[in-house]
């Protein structure tokens, strides 16, 4: 059955799949955002151009969607908003959280919907479980949270600062850092893999006042990831391990997307969002995974090289000390 859909955002690095998929699947789609990039909608698709919080922005519950998919908030004030806005006035409001939100240290090495969402380090994290907590508050609003975890389609997978940085070292034979021994389960998922079950999602009874994550169910370790980006770049990786308790020890900023992030094992089950959405199939190869971001990579450089600068300098400072015990 074709739905009116709405996506709040729409153009982004996993929105915009999604939206191609919403039309491939004969919904109605319209996408509301500022208007800024560049990326063409695809065909068929209505943009409504405004600001968050704008008076347009609140004209939106007029229309009464089927779907509303929330990709661009962040912060318990900004659902508030979605709360009085779409309240009574759409079908299904889906929020964008994060796979970030899982219990860190996992109790588990299996992650599913039943893991706790308690992230004592890092403050997105936590923005991310206060906006689902609002959410779940008894109201007006049918709800579906969505979980995505590391999904790819035009950044490249790091653990943490600049990837087009790392890049550029990788290319001029510098050095990268892996966090721990880079042994440790990371999983990457690809936008267009994650916006089959996504749309998948939408307008079923069962998905209503329920949290789903999407992701592959294949997980590769650190230094397998970061050694595929080198090949497909066609040089070696110089790959330096690090402690992650050094590492935060030179950059505080790190403490979130590594102690709250990428320092611990994710694998997922996603059996939950199969049994609603469908059985799907994610991108198993590294080769595959990692095409669509090196050919965006390629595309950003032959424009313009990032030049060095301060991550340079601190990841030059942190080799150095780092070779000298070996």
């Amino acid at each position: 059955m074709a739905l009116k859909v709405l996506f709040i955002g729409g153009t982004g690095q996993i929105s915009y799949p999604c939206v191609e998929r919403a039309v491939t699947a004969g919904h109605h789609v319209s996408v509301f955002n500022r208007g800024l990039r560049s990326a063409p909608l695809p065909a068929g698709v209505t943009s409504i151009v405004g600001e968050l919080g704008s008076a347009a922005y609140a004209d939106l519950a007029r229309a009464n969607y089927d779907v509303v998919c929330q990709f661009i908030a962040f912060t318990p004030d900004q659902v508030a908003r979605d709360i009085e806005v779409f309240s009574g006035n759409c079908g299904q409001y889906i929020f964008i959280s994060s796979a970030s939100v899982y219990e860190k240290p996992p109790r588990h090495y299996v992650i599913t919907e039943e893991t706790p969402a308690i992230n004592p380090y890092w403050p997105y994290s936590q923005a991310k479980i206060a906006c689902e907590e609002l959410l779940r508050k008894p109201g007006n609003l049918t709800w579906t949270i969505v979980r995505p975890s590391h999904t790819v389609r035009t950044g490249l997978p790091i653990m943490m600062g600049d990837s087009d940085i790392m890049a550029r070292r990788m290319l001029d034979g510098e050095p990268t850092i892996v966090a721990g021994d880079g042994h440790t389960p990371w999983t990457l998922t690809r936008s267009v893999d994650f916006a089959v079950p996504f749309v998948g999602l939408f307008g079923k009874a069962a998905a209503l006042r329920e949290i789903f994550h999407i992701t592959s169910d294949r997980a590769h370790i650190w230094d397998d990831i970061q050694k595929t980006i080198a090949r497909l770049l066609g040089v070696e990786a110089k790959i330096l391990h690090v402690p992650t308790d050094t590492l935060i020890k030179y950059n505080p900023e790190w403490i979130g997307p590594l102690l709250g992030d990428k320092a611990w094992t994710a694998i997922f089950d996603n059996s939950k969002v199969k049994r609603v959405a469908g059985d799907f199939i994610c991108a198993e190869s590294l080769d595959e995974i990692l095409a669509e971001p090196i050919m965006h990579l390629k595309q950003r450089l032959a424009k313009s090289r990032p030049p060095r600068g301060e991550l340079d300098a601190l990841i030059d400072r942190i080799c150095a000390a780092q070779g000298t015990v070996g």
